[in-house]
């Protein structure tokens, strides 16, 4: 029995055939009836065993000949929980002060709640037993104080991904595969107002006028909302959960996310102060692996984080997180990412460090790299490193800032440092495919080198990717910036 009382779907039984009975006397054993002779007939086609790009195919035609499924409805011991939740919200709200019950915890309201409850059940005249009755006590108090149905998800620690798809469907991610979820919402009014209590908390709005919407929830995880008339499917709520235990270099090492002398020199990277671009697609763990660099800065150091919706968490005593505001509804009183990275300058940081490079204020990011801030960090969508820097570029052009590309080009050059990118693979897992280290200029172009690489090599019966971590045998040129540290002879064996 599942965790809801489902049972689950028992698949049609194989025939185990008929027994024939015993045939013929002592002299049937050979070639008999009861015992034929062996068929030597070539076996049919179909059973032969397919080569690997027949495999291929063969998947290909399933999925083009695959029907659409439907959403899961709720069954069993769940949908009767909601239905009495139906019943019994409406009576309870009418004897609960909303004001006085927000400023309760929910185990406070819980307590509160139990007799309540039971009065409201004796007044329907439904009887619950034990199981029931908690159960019923949570879903109400998640309904008035937490998320509805979406408690349950974010509980979850193995759960890093939620995509809400409307009411009646929803999507999570599990250990890098998708996979639909057991909730579902009572209706479209039902979700508007959870997704507005996710904005409200952070002080942002969305509905109608302003269907768009960042924010984030108390742990840090990043929230994307989007409302009709923009989304035809209803209200679409997108959450990327973030471990409660910060994440360090090591254990991603340990979770083969990177080799042990990768590890090594992005651990010296972080502490000499290099300027580090931390390039990938959406998903990737670019946040992760900012996150997991920043606890190789130094205790001693002011830093200053740049973000549209505050996501980051770093693991730094002197640390000041700030965060972009949007324009009010005359559309005035918007503060972008640049007004904060040159009020930043004034607040003595001794490094700068944004969570994502969208647009203009890439140039004010590399003027605080070149003046002082060293050891700045940023990230930015890209496929590769090469991509990177060219999206550097563009992202500076967007400005309104009249200098030749070739000065640009220059600027970057002189600016970073080491280029990490990140991918997530088809498998779920997430890689550093590439370390790359920023020379300098060749003509127009910028040279680069590359430290580490990450190779594929083959793919097991499992679909998991196997390949090997690289490094070029290369010496870095940034050796002179960590043996200011004292790194130079652990950051050249890691290299070579």
């Amino acid at each position: 029995m599942s965790a809801f009382g489902r049972r689950p779907g028992t698949a049609g039984r194989p025939a185990f055939g008929v027994a024939k009975p015993m045939q013929g006397g002592p002299g049937t054993m050979a070639g008999g009836g009861q015992f034929p002779a062996l068929d030597t007939a070539p076996l049919p086609e179909s059973s032969l065993p397919l080569s690997p790009e027949m495999e291929a195919m063969e998947r290909l035609n399933q999925r083009s000949t695959a029907e659409a499924m439907e959403p899961e409805k709720a069954q069993g011991f769940e949908a009767s929980v909601h239905k009495i939740k139906e019943q019994v919200l409406p009576r309870l709200l009418e004897r609960v002060d909303p004001e006085a019950a927000a400023t309760l915890s929910k185990d406070e309201l819980t307590e509160e709640f139990r007799p309540i409850i039971l009065e409201v059940l004796a007044e329907l005249r439904i009887t619950l037993n034990r199981r029931e009755q908690f159960a019923l006590e949570k879903v109400l108090v998640d309904e008035l104080l937490g998320f509805g149905p979406l408690e349950e998800l974010l509980a979850d620690p193995d759960i890093s991904d939620i995509m809400v798809n409307g009411p009646y469907q929803t999507y999570i991610e599990k250990k890098g595969q998708l996979v639909i979820a057991p909730i579902q919402f009572r209706d479209e009014q039902h979700l508007f107002q959870i997704a507005q209590r996710i904005c409200n908390m952070v002080g942002r709005r969305v509905d109608q006028t302003t269907p768009l919407a960042d924010a984030r929830l108390k742990d840090g995880s990043r929230v994307n909302v989007i409302v009709p008339p923009l989304s035809l499917r209803g209200t679409a709520i997108s959450i990327r959960k973030f471990s409660a235990k910060p994440i360090t270099l090591d254990m991603l090492c340990q979770w083969g996310a990177m080799s042990q002398k990768m590890c090594t020199a992005l651990k010296i990277a972080g502490a000499s102060r290099f300027n580090i671009v931390i390039s990938g697609g959406t998903g990737s763990g670019k946040t992760t692996m900012l996150n997991a660099l920043s606890k190789m800065i130094d205790p001693g150091e002011r830093v200053l984080t740049i973000e549209d919706a505050a996501e980051l968490r770093l693991q730094q005593p002197h640390w000041l997180p700030l965060e972009t505001r949007p324009a009010n509804l005359e559309g005035n009183g918007a503060i972008h990412m640049g007004d904060l990275v040159k009020n930043a300058l004034r607040m003595r940081p001794d490094r700068i460090i944004m969570g994502e490079v969208r647009g203009a204020e890439c140039f004010d990011l590399l003027a605080a790299m070149n003046t002082g801030h060293d050891g700045s960090m940023c990230t930015l969508h890209s496929n590769s490193p090469r991509e990177c820097l060219g999206r550097m570029e563009n992202m500076v052009l967007m400005g309104d800032i009249k200098i030749p590309k070739e000065a640009i080009s220059k600027q970057i050059a002189d600016s970073v440092d080491l280029i990490v990118q990140i991918k997530r693979l088809r498998d779920g897992s997430r890689r550093v495919t590439n370390v790359t280290e920023v020379i300098g200029m060749e003509g127009d172009v910028i040279v680069t080198q590359e430290l580490f690489k990450f190779e594929y090599l083959d793919e097991d019966k499992d679909g998991k990717i196997i390949g090997e971590y690289r490094a070029m045998g290369l010496r870095p040129y940034t050796l002179e910036k960590a043996r200011q540290f004292g790194f130079d002879q652990p950051f050249l064996e890691a290299c070579l």
